[in-house]
């Protein structure tokens, strides 16, 4: 039985891509990290990707300004079927994907979200911008959410949960360490169990 391949999917420093390796080389992951897809070429998860000799190919609307909906999608879904990747892991995917390729990956598309959706989820909902509207509403417990992805943001169907207590001291930046944390125990925890079912 051959391993699956895993496409990773960031835009940003690639904390949870790295994460995810150190998870592969401790053999909790048993898929191939086969490729990187990114929409920065200068993002810090690029360089991840080369340290670790894992393939990456930048697809930006930057890059194919010109391209109809139909033929930019077929971009992606040519290099997945290149690559012959089974499953995608968003890490920090600062994009909606296109509806085809969801349509494709059904089910075989994750992300993790740093709050506790439906709560604080949406287009704009990423990052420090999630913790800082977390502390405006003067909630006391925030989170992390891993979740299959449909033509949404952040509305597929929620696989984990895990909460996150907020102290009264934090700020959005000390809230999103703390966070963060959480997001890179759990997620190569949870692409472990679902490798499991998708083999």
């Amino acid at each position: 039985m051959r391993n699956l391949n895993i496409s990773i999917f960031a835009s940003g420093t690639g904390s949870n891509f790295e994460a995810i390796l150190k998870a592969k080389k401790k053999g909790l992951i048993k898929s191939t990290i086969a490729l990187l897809i990114t929409n920065n070429s200068q993002c810090g998860a690029v360089e991840i990707a080369r340290k670790n000799s894992i393939d990456v190919v930048h697809i930006s609307r930057k890059v194919y300004p010109e391209l109809s909906e139909e033929k930019y999608t077929e971009i992606f879904l040519n290099v997945l079927k290149t690559y012959n990747i089974d499953f995608i892991v968003l890490a920090g995917y600062m994009k909606l994907l296109p509806p085809s390729l969801v349509d494709e990956y059904e089910n075989r598309i994750i992300n993790i979200h740093p709050a506790l959706l439906p709560s604080f989820g949406g287009k704009g909902m990423y990052g420090i911008n999630v913790h800082r509207a977390v502390l405006e509403s003067g909630v006391k417990v925030t989170g992390i959410t891993i979740h299959f992805v449909n033509k949404e943001y952040d509305k597929g169907r929620i696989i984990f949960q895990k909460c996150v207590e907020i102290y009264p001291d934090d700020d959005e930046y000390s809230l999103q360490k703390r966070v963060l944390k959480y997001e890179h125990k759990y997620y190569p925890l949870i692409i472990s169990e679902l490798e499991k079912h998708l083999l």
